[in-house]
């Protein structure tokens, strides 16, 4: 049973002429499936393209992240709308959300910058609310106010995807209780990131994606290197092994199996 590797960035790859490699490595390490993150309006078309070129191993998604938020980002949200109107559509909108973590250091332009991300989060909820479509959310230092927004927005919680989740066991009970579920990244196999494996325990194999976040957060035995979708195995193997204690092929059947269920592909 291959794996899907539900959260990647493609674009620097593609730029950098080493795509075909890392699909290839992909494939070989048995992804079946990756979703390319759109982040802003640099790299939606292009992931839009790899879908259609690579369809049925390449998926995309279109969303302004909250870092890509700029002055008059409005016509920026305002572009998302059309990637459902054509041939080859995003299977979710993000990825959304709220940043504290890379706030100015200088309180009043970090409270400027932050009232726009909401401002934008608020636009991006409003429009998945309207598709009917899943979401995919960033939240860094920011989940109790995310969630307070996913929750005066509306949205069908069951179509919410806290990606990367690095939190504890309280936080994702708040995310199952309401019926979202969180996708796991290479921290899981970090020596320190005892409360997110915790975090991966509370929510179950019955609910769990895996995702790499390449070319971020390289899992081990790779860290410190670049990441890529291939390297989804090694969170795989390491959270059957050491996190659920099941074997490797349960693993793949049910994340693959949740992976496209949530994201209907």
């Amino acid at each position: 049973m291959g794996l899907i590797d539900t959260h990647t960035h493609l674009e620097g790859f593609a730029r950098a002429g080493t795509l075909p490699g890392i699909l290839a490595r992909a494939r070989e390490a048995g992804v079946e499936a990756m979703i390319a993150i759109g982040t802003s309006p640099d790299d939606w078309a292009l992931n839009r393209d790899l879908a259609r070129d690579q369809a049925g191993f390449v998926h995309y998604t279109a969303g302004l992240h909250p870092c890509e938020v700029e002055a008059g980002w409005e016509a920026a949200q305002a572009q998302v709308a059309g990637f459902w109107a054509g041939e080859t559509r995003p299977v979710a909108l993000g990825e959304i959300g709220l940043d504290r973590f890379h706030l100015p250091k200088e309180a009043a332009e970090a409270e400027k910058v932050f009232a726009r991300q909401r401002a934008a989060f608020a636009e991006g909820l409003a429009l998945a609310k309207r598709l009917g479509c899943p979401v995919v959310i960033h939240s860094r230092g920011a989940l109790a106010e995310c969630v307070a927004m996913i929750d005066a927005s509306g949205v069908d919680w069951t179509k919410v995807v806290f990606h990367c989740f690095a939190e504890g066991e309280a936080e994702m009970a708040e995310l199952t209780r309401r019926g979202g579920v969180g996708s796991f990244t290479g921290i899981l196999t970090y020596k320190t990131a005892g409360n997110i494996r915790a975090a991966a325990r509370a929510q179950g194999l019955a609910r769990l994606m895996l995702e790499t976040d390449a070319p971020y957060l390289t899992p081990m035995p790779h860290r410190g290197k670049p990441n890529e979708p291939a390297f989804v195995r090694h969170t795989a193997e390491f959270a059957a092994r050491e996190v659920l204690g099941v074997s490797y092929d349960e693993l793949a059947v049910a994340t693959t199996a949740n992976a496209r269920k949530f994201f209907g592909l």
